[in-house]
């Protein structure tokens, strides 16, 4: 099964300046159909002028993955604090509690993507990493096993590629996968996935991809079907 996600059908919530579309229910934002996907409790598409984000704030019992598309985000926290770009990723485990801020910290705007997903375990003690991801056109590892930076959840793995128009993909075999197009365009199925686009696929991986636009592409793998 392929469940179709429209950037129209996302949250959107406005504040402070800043735009961040939810993928799923959020905040004030809920939908009782649309609470989560696996391990995947949020996906949010975040747009930061300069100098605005969210100051001191808690967390806790998450994994707080942070992919930077454009700008640079300054990350402070008790755990660990620093400065990530395009082609970096963050990964704040929340564990017993953590409070942390995130800020613009570019001329123009920062877009990132970030998720949060539920951790095996509660009650880990928090922890911060950042790592550079050299990105190709084939499946980079982000988060996950085998990726730049590990996060508490088995099975769940973060992966980005950036191919040129004419490419071809195959998508992870796992049983579930939450595809996002941040960039350009690309055929799942027999459907155009343009940017905003998302794709949530139950006992469909292994799918063929094939990119129409240069693009850059966002898939959340999960091993166990979770929710």
């Amino acid at each position: 099964m392929i469940e179709y996600r429209g950037p129209e059908e996302r949250f959107v919530t406005l504040a402070e300046g800043r735009k961040t579309y939810h993928s799923f229910s959020f905040g004030p934002h809920y939908d009782p159909a649309n609470v989560g996907f696996a391990s995947l409790v949020a996906f949010n598409d975040e747009r930061l002028p300069q100098g605005t984000g969210y100051d001191d704030h808690p967390h806790g019992d998450v994994e707080i993955v942070t992919w930077v598309l454009s700008g640079v985000l300054r990350h402070t926290s008790g755990v660990g604090s620093g400065v990530v770009g395009p082609g970096q990723v963050q990964r704040l485990s929340a564990g017993s509690g953590v409070v942390h801020s995130e800020v613009s910290d570019s001329d123009a705007e920062t877009r990132f993507l970030q998720a949060w997903v539920r951790p095996d375990s509660p009650g880990t003690p928090p922890d911060y990493r950042a790592a550079d991801v050299p990105t190709s056109d084939g499946w980079s590892v982000v988060a996950g096993a085998g990726g730049a930076v590990p996060i508490g959840t088995a099975g769940a793995a973060l992966l980005v590629a950036r191919p040129p128009a004419g490419h071809r993909l195959t998508l992870p075999d796992s049983p579930r996968l939450h595809v996002f197009v941040a960039a350009g365009t690309a055929m799942l199925g027999e459907r155009l996935l343009e940017p905003g686009d998302a794709a949530r696929l139950l006992d469909e991986g292994g799918r063929p991809l094939t990119v129409e636009t240069d693009a850059e592409l966002v898939v959340w793998s999960f091993a166990a079907y979770g929710m």
